[in-house]
């Protein structure tokens, strides 16, 4: 059966081949709720439909329109098979309940680094960000989320709240996401007005990076087998 969960999914985890997010507009606060609540409604009515998905969370932009979903799954081989049998059956009856959700398309990716927490840090995420990073050359990505990596480690002081960074390559070979879990608001803001050093300039002026688009979250609803 599926069975929600409160528990934040752990992006390192190496049983996901397959991490995939994609985008809901749906309008309003209240409608953003109101199709949380659909989804965890339809997905428990129903067992877990394939052993390949080891998690499905849903989270609520700040923005008061979107929703993000991050799917895991262990391989591209079982999303097909779901989109194949199960996914357009519960899309259907989540919208007879909440019409006029629009999808702005489903993303596939592959995580490349993690920044990880350091040990006994049991602090909750209040906040996750995702920037998406466009580059104009596609073999350039590997090399940018080095320096950032290098960055926020040469930088542990300016970025106290930060619980962890995880960045993925687009199978297209068009973008990075970077998938950040924050300790607040608060700690994300503080993050951005602290002085620019060295390193961070070096990151900014790369070469090939194009748009940089960011977008704030919180966890809303987690579904996992059970």
């Amino acid at each position: 059966m599926s069975r929600r969960t409160e528990q934040h999914p752990e992006l390192t985890d190496p049983r996901v081949g397959a991490p995939f997010f994609s985008t809901w507009r749906v309008g309003t606060p209240e409608r953003q709720q109101r199709v949380v609540e659909e989804i965890g409604r339809t997905w428990q009515r129903r067992p877990w439909p394939t052993a390949d998905l080891l998690g499905y969370h849903v989270y609520a932009g700040h923005d008061g329109s979107t929703l993000m979903h991050y799917s895991r799954w262990s391989g591209e081989q079982g999303y097909r098979a779901f989109d194949e049998t199960h996914r357009q059956e519960r899309n259907d009856e989540i919208d007879t309940a909440v019409p006029g959700i629009e999808r702005l398309g489903l993303a596939r990716y592959r995580r490349y680094r993690s920044v990880e927490r350091t040990a006994g840090d049991e602090r909750v995420p209040g906040l996750i960000v995702t920037v998406r990073i466009d580059f104009t050359a596609g073999e350039r990505r590997e090399e940018w989320v080095d320096l950032v990596s290098k960055a926020l480690g040469d930088d542990p002081e300016g970025h106290a709240g930060l619980l962890s960074a995880h960045f993925h390559l687009s199978t297209d070979g068009g973008h990075v996401l970077n998938f950040a879990e924050w300790e607040s608001d608060q700690a994300y803001d503080e993050a951005l007005a602290a002085p620019v050093t060295d390193a961070w300039e070096r990151v900014r002026a790369y070469p090939g990076v194009g748009e940089v688009r960011g977008s704030r979250y919180r966890h809303a609803l987690g579904l996992v087998p059970g």
